[in-house]
């Protein structure tokens, strides 16, 4: 195969701004030669500003035009268009979340693995240049054990007013499943994939549902709003690492924060700015490092993986059964949040 041909199934603003872009920038790998919407008129847009050659109505249509999908629909279709898509011989790369349920996201692997179709899932986070070299410094044992990690991802009133982003049926969940998710899945490939053992969660919405909104991303309506816009946890995995993580759409503090820190038995690291701290001469030593943070390059080097993964020249980054996982965490933390208890994710952890 000289050239790996791509699929869009879902022509929405992921796709234009973030998808597509970053295939045309590799032209000489792949070629988009088919596009899929519900929204035909849109579809037709898409295909005409970017020169795609077929257009279709029905996503299953598009399975025959090509050898990869790239999936964009709202998270509720994820798994279902997925598994279609490999039992038709096609690869899947799917947008962020793998899928609502860890149900699906198991059904999505075992699609994979009868198929031998290659399944990975959007989440750029880790191919940016300051993640990269997180893990490296992960890998090569300077941060020793790790300990503690703490993520945020806040924003200060951004809840998103465009989209389906506000539909629970659709998406599956609020800031959550849309943003949280990123740094959910960049703390623990840092981490090296350590088995989930217990979650507690609490999600809120009062900000969100109240009236008078100020709100810097469009509008929205408060009173049928009926997702999370703020989250917070405590995540407990294997061998007593633990990780506390906030994520907000909405939050009333004073800028957006980003923030993901991993505290080691040999050393620590900020990925947000990078930064790395030991102990060393006897002193106390802080190294910074000049990292990319673009999330045009990381979406550019997210579809290099996939493309030369499918060409069978390199191996895939995101693993479906790593993305399955940050499913199963956001399960649990909106089940503990509904029950007001812990969850309990490994049996043997009682």
């Amino acid at each position: 195969m000289s050239k790996l041909k791509m699929g869009i199934v879902g022509a929405g603003g992921i796709a234009q701004e973030r998808h597509i872009p970053a295939y045309l920038n590799i032209k000489e790998k792949v070629e988009i030669t088919a596009v899929q919407d519900l929204n035909h008129d849109r579809a037709q847009e898409v295909a005409k500003r970017f020169d795609i050659p077929h257009i279709y109505k029905n996503y299953s249509d598009v399975f025959t035009e090509v050898d990869a999908v790239t999936i964009c629909t709202p998270n509720k279709y994820h798994a279902e268009i997925a598994i279609a898509a490999m039992e038709a011989g096609v690869h899947v790369l799917c947008e962020k979340p793998m899928a609502i349920t860890t149900e699906e996201c198991e059904a999505m692997i075992e699609a994979s693995r009868k198929s031998n179709k290659l399944l990975s899932i959007g989440y750029h986070y880790r191919f940016t240049e300051a993640a990269q070299v997180a893990k490296q410094a992960v890998v090569a044992d300077e941060v020793g054990a790790p300990l503690v990690t703490r993520a945020q991802a806040l924003r200060r009133r951004k809840v998103p007013g465009w989209g389906v982003f506000t539909n629970k049926e659709l998406q599956g969940g609020g800031s959550l499943i849309d943003y949280g998710c990123h740094l959910l899945d960049l703390s623990i490939w840092l981490l090296g994939g350590p088995e989930p053992v217990e979650v507690m969660g609490t999600t809120y919405n009062s900000l969100s549902r109240s009236s008078n909104q100020v709100n810097d991303w469009g509008v929205f309506d408060h009173e049928t709003f009926e997702v999370d816009d703020h989250v917070s946890a405590y995540i407990k995995f294997e061998n007593d690492v633990s990780l506390q993580f906030e994520c907000s759409w909405a939050a009333n503090i004073k800028e957006d924060s980003r923030h993901l820190s991993i505290s080691g038995t040999a050393g620590g690291l900020s990925v947000y700015p990078y930064e790395f701290y030991q102990q060393k001469h006897g002193k106390m030593m802080t190294t910074t490092a000049e990292v990319d943070y673009s999330e045009a390059n990381a979406g550019l080097r997210q579809a290099q993986n996939f493309v030369e993964s499918c060409l069978g020249e390199a191996a895939l980054i995101v693993k479906p059964e790593q993305a399955r996982d940050v499913t199963k965490i956001i399960e649990a933390i909106y089940e503990s949040s509904e029950t007001g208890r812990s969850v309990r994710l490994r049996s043997d952890s009682i």
